[in-house]
């Protein structure tokens, strides 16, 4: 279970949301209106105050880098340190391969140069960079908005594989439909507050 409370940065916040373990929780609303900084406080990459645990485990209490392994914030642009796709993957490449086909990828793309990459397969590849490290919870910006209807089917089938495996995700999404689709319940981001959906 993913635990927020009272997270806050300058005009965002204070922010409390509770996430259980196998559920999706959809967030909308406005670009600016803070919902990248709310996922990027929550995976301790952006200054803040309050606390986030994994169930007991708060996260002060471990290293940044196991944090971000547990609860793994995926980028609407992800970022590419290295030239070769695989140089991304190291120890994981074979689990990452094994995943290419269910985002609709071949297991060739592995070998491929990142500058190859159109923006739908970097954020394909990005997910499943993701997913071989086996999170807790995962923080979703934008996944499919890159994406052709085919390959955001793929994805979103996926993503609800993940969930039966007690996996948490918050998913920040523009499209309503998608959020229908995954999300147990929605949210709205707006001037720096969530406020819960009406249905």
């Amino acid at each position: 279970m993913l635990i927020v409370e009272r997270l806050q940065r300058l005009s965002f916040g204070p922010f409390a949301l509770t996430v259980a373990d196998g559920e999706c929780v959809a967030i909308a609303g406005p670009s600016g209106a803070g919902k990248s900084v709310f996922l990027r406080m929550i995976a301790d990459l952006d200054p803040h105050v309050g606390t986030v645990r994994l169930d007991a485990a708060s996260r002060e209490a471990m290293p940044a880098p196991r944090w971000r392994r547990l609860v793994t914030y995926v980028a609407a642009e992800s970022g590419w340190w290295a030239d070769a796709v695989a140089a991304h993957f190291g120890a994981t490449i074979e689990p990452a391969r094994a995943l290419l086909p269910a985002v609709n990828l071949a297991v060739e793309a592995l070998d491929w140069p990142v500058a190859r990459l159109s923006s739908g397969e970097r954020q394909r590849l990005a997910l499943v960079r993701a997913l071989v490290q086996e999170p807790r919870a995962l923080l979703l910006d934008e996944p499919t908005a890159a994406l052709d209807p085919d390959a955001t089917a793929a994805v979103e089938a996926l993503l609800r594989r993940v969930l039966q495996r007690g996996t948490s995700i918050v998913l920040v999404s523009h499209d309503p439909r998608q959020a229908d689709r995954l999300a147990a319940r929605q949210f709205r981001m707006e001037a720096g507050q969530l406020k819960a959906r009406v249905p």
